[in-house]
């Protein structure tokens, strides 16, 4: 095995964005603490109505690796995610971390991806890889799941088989290379967005295989103006990025070669 050719990684923000999760963000806390110690946890809470926000408040204060970021309402996955690499990028984190608070994401997973970080870019904890699997999901989620994700790499031609995961590790650098200042994209478009970025930038992007558990407790954030939304931004920029080929390809530019996997 060869030597990391980055940094390595010494601090970690891992970010947890909530809604309406007062019964299930103390265990992912108490779980994350277990497994990545060292790590810091940063609790973003869209001022959820059902006191989500004093729970958060109560881990941090009974725990110092624990910060919490309140915010003015429900603006989206995305404009979370946002907001939170901006305080860890802000505050000289060597990388991030994307994790749900529902248990969905098995934090005992995350000490392997930040170790595949060693010599990536970005890290996704994917479903759709050799090793990866889906716990307690129904045919039709899975065959919708599988779908979009194919329906991305084709259209998109990026060499990524779970492009919509939302368990991920990203260097800080990578995201400033990235070019977040205009991002749009909320739910699970974001996720996608991302990717697509860091495949354009030709950073290292890695997939490691995951569980992923459909979560037992409170509601899922899936809905149809989310699909609808996914549906709509990915085929928005599959089409531009066919165009920029074929006109590439007829005034002889040369074609772009993905990263590996």
């Amino acid at each position: 095995m060869s030597e990391p050719t980055r940094p390595p990684i010494q601090r970690v923000a891992v970010l947890i964005p909530t809604y309406n999760e007062r019964d299930t963000l103390p265990v992912i806390v108490a779980r994350l603490r277990e497994v990545v110690p060292d790590a810091d946890l940063v609790v973003l809470d869209d001022n959820s109505p059902d006191g989500t926000g004093a729970v958060a408040d109560a881990l941090a204060a009974a725990d110092p690796r624990v910060q919490v970021l309140h915010r003015a309402g429900k603006e989206g996955l995305g404009a979370a995610y946002l907001a939170g690499f901006e305080w860890a990028l802000e505050r000289g984190y060597d990388a991030v971390v994307e994790i749900d608070a529902d248990g969905s994401h098995r934090p005992e997973h995350l000490p392997t991806l930040l170790a595949a970080a060693a010599d990536a870019d970005a890290v996704i904890g994917s479903r759709w890889v050799p090793g990866g699997a889906v716990v307690n999901w129904p045919l039709h989620r899975k065959a919708l799941s599988l779908g979009g994700n194919l329906y991305v790499k084709m259209l998109l031609g990026m060499p990524v088989n779970d492009a919509t995961a939302g368990f991920r590790v990203y260097r800080a650098d990578a995201l400033r290379a990235m070019g977040l200042h205009d991002v749009a994209s909320q739910g699970y478009c974001f996720q996608t967005d991302l990717t697509w970025r860091a495949v354009r930038s030709g950073l290292r992007v890695v997939e490691v295989p995951i569980t992923f558990v459909e979560r037992e407790v409170g509601d899922s954030k899936m809905s149809r103006a989310v699909m609808t939304e996914s549906l709509r931004r990915i085929t928005g920029w599959g089409v531009r990025h066919r165009a920029t080929q074929v006109r590439d390809l007829v005034g002889g530019a040369r074609q772009p070669r993905w990263h590996s996997l």
